[in-house]
C-alpha cells in the first residue's frame, strides 16, 4: 500500500468519516488513480473490518461507523470512477421484502458490499416482488440480495424468487437471502443461491457467487 493511502485505510478502520474525506481528497491530489484508491485503500480496509467483526473485536456499531467513513470517502471518488469507466466487480440490487420496514441490516450489507467494490442499487424497504423483477429487467444485475427481519415477511422472499422465475429471469441472477429469522435451511428451501447470517458474511458470499 502506498504511504499516502495509509491515512485513508486508518480512517475507515477507525470509523472516522471526516478523516476519510480528507484522506480521499489527499490521495486524489497526489495523483493516485481513483480505482487504486478504492481497491488498495478502501476495499482493503473494509476487508479488515470484516475480519475484526468475525474475530469478535468489532461489533455492529464499529462496522456501521467504518462503513459510513468508507461511504464518505467513496463520494469523493465516484465522479472520477465514472469518468475513468471503472467497472465494479459486480452489480447488486438489494432490498427489504414486501411488508417489512426494517433497514439497518440491509443498509449495513449494502455499505459493506459497496466498500468491497460492488455497485449497489438499494430499493429500500417494503419492496414488492415486481420491483425486484423490474430492477433486473432494466439493469445489468448480477445479484439480488433479499432481507427480512420478520418471520411473517419471509414468505415474500420466496414470492420474489418465484416472480423472477415467472419473468424468465431467475437464471440471469444469483439470489442471496439474509435477516434475523432467516436460516440457511430456509434459504435453500425457497431456492436462494446463498444465505448470509451477517453483513461480513454477505460480502464474502457475494464474491463466491460471482467467482471473484
Amino acid at each position: 500500500m502506498k504511504p499516502v493511502l495509509q491515512p485513508l485505510y486508518d480512517a475507515i478502520l477507525n470509523g472516522d468519516a471526516n478523516a476519510a474525506d480528507i484522506a480521499a481528497k489527499n490521495a486524489l491530489n497526489a495523483g493516485i488513480a481513483p480505482d487504486r484508491i478504492l481497491t488498495e485503500g478502501m476495499v482493503t480496509a473494509m476487508k479488515e473490518v470484516g475480519h475484526l467483526f468475525e474475530e469478535g473485536e468489532y461489533f455492529v456499531p464499529e462496522m456501521l461507523m467504518a462503513a459510513r467513513a468508507m461511504k464518505v470517502g467513496l463520494a469523493e471518488l465516484k465522479p472520477r470512477l465514472v469518468r475513468s469507466a471503472y467497472e465494479p466487480i459486480g452489480r447488486v440490487v438489494i432490498g427489504t421484502v414486501k411488508g417489512d420496514l426494517h433497514d439497518i441490516g440491509k443498509n449495513l450489507v449494502g455499505m459493506l458490499l459497496e466498500g468491497a467494490g460492488f455497485e449497489i442499487n438499494d430499493l429500500g424497504t417494503d419492496v414488492p416482488p415486481s420491483k425486484f423483477v423490474t430492477a433486473v429487467q432494466e439493469g445489468d444485475v448480477d445479484i439480488i440480495a433479499l432481507s427480512a427481519l420478520l418471520t411473517t415477511t419471509m414468505v415474500n422472499m420466496q414470492a420474489t424468487i418465484e416472480a423472477l422465475k415467472t419473468a424468465g429471469l431467475r437464471d440471469k441472477v444469483k439470489v442471496m437471502a439474509g435477516g434475523a429469522p432467516v436460516t440457511e435451511t430456509y434459504a435453500r428451501q425457497i431456492g436462494a443461491d446463498g444465505y448470509a447470517p451477517d453483513a461480513s458474511s454477505a460480502t464474502r458470499l457475494a464474491r463466491i457467487l460471482l467467482g471473484v
